[in-house]
């Protein structure tokens, strides 16, 4: 049997946003409750902003969306404006009308670390696993915030940040966090469906790398080769260089 090819290359990122927002939407059709793992960065954000549109066309699709977050920075205000917890909620959770019992977050400033981890560890263990994962891809390969190292964490746990993402563009008027707290990789493959957003020219390197199909700690993205229902959603700027055919 032909193994399914999971690279589908689009025109522009508006191609993979709206993408992206419309397998959300058809995996609510199957799923009312569907378990959604929300991803920050600047990457997902039209894709949410896709299904902010569709909600005032027909606000009951989302009436029982639940929504996990998928990392954190950790050490910094949950209401500053660097925060995943300030762009999921004004993105996603309360134009959605996500209602609290529905959400569940990583909180970021809280005086013990591994009991948020344990406690979101805990969750998914109840209500998991995650039916449908929003990625995006890091410069060095990290998703969520699984850094490269020589082994990774399977379960959500607080990591170590490396230099490259202190540097991330959200934080550029925030704190620098003290560590990141982020869902681990057992936790994301577990996922029944995963969708790794890549745009831009500054993700073009590690697209490549990716490509190669070369599994390893040092790319923490190319576990997702594992994986039997990922789906690669890329365009042009992130592609360049690379051979590949646009998706029909």
């Amino acid at each position: 049997m032909k193994q399914r090819d999971p690279i589908q290359l689009q025109d522009s990122y508006e191609s993979i946003s709206r993408q992206a927002a419309n397998r959300i939407e058809a995996a609510l059709e199957q799923n009312p409750s569907l378990l959604l793992c929300a991803a920050g960065g600047s990457t997902p954000a039209r894709a949410y902003e896709l299904l902010v549109e569709s909600k005032k066309q027909n606000p009951a699709a989302f009436a029982s969306l639940r929504v996990v977050k998928l990392d954190e920075w950790g050490g910094i205000a949950m209401d500053d404006p660097g925060s995943c917890e300030t762009q999921l909620k004004k993105q996603l959770i309360n134009p959605l009308a996500v209602a609290s019992n529905r959400y569940y977050s990583l909180q970021s400033n809280s005086e013990s670390p591994e009991k948020v981890c344990q406690q979101m560890r805990n969750h998914l263990a109840a209500v998991g696993p995650i039916d449908l994962c929003i990625l995006g891809l890091g410069v060095n390969g990290h998703i969520g915030m699984n850094e490269p190292a020589a082994t990774l964490e399977p379960f959500t746990h607080v990591a170590t940040l490396s230099e490259v993402s202190l540097r991330h563009p959200m934080l550029k008027s925030s704190r620098t966090p003290a560590f990141g707290l982020t869902l681990g990789m057992v936790e994301i493959l577990s996922s029944r469906e995963i969708l790794l957003l890549v745009n831009g020219t500054a993700k073009r390197e590690a697209l490549r790398t990716l490509l190669r199909r070369e599994i390893t700690t040092d790319f923490p993205a190319s576990f997702l080769w594992l994986h039997s229902n990922w789906t690669l959603l890329c365009e042009p700027d992130a592609a360049g260089g690379l051979n590949l055919q646009p998706s029909t």
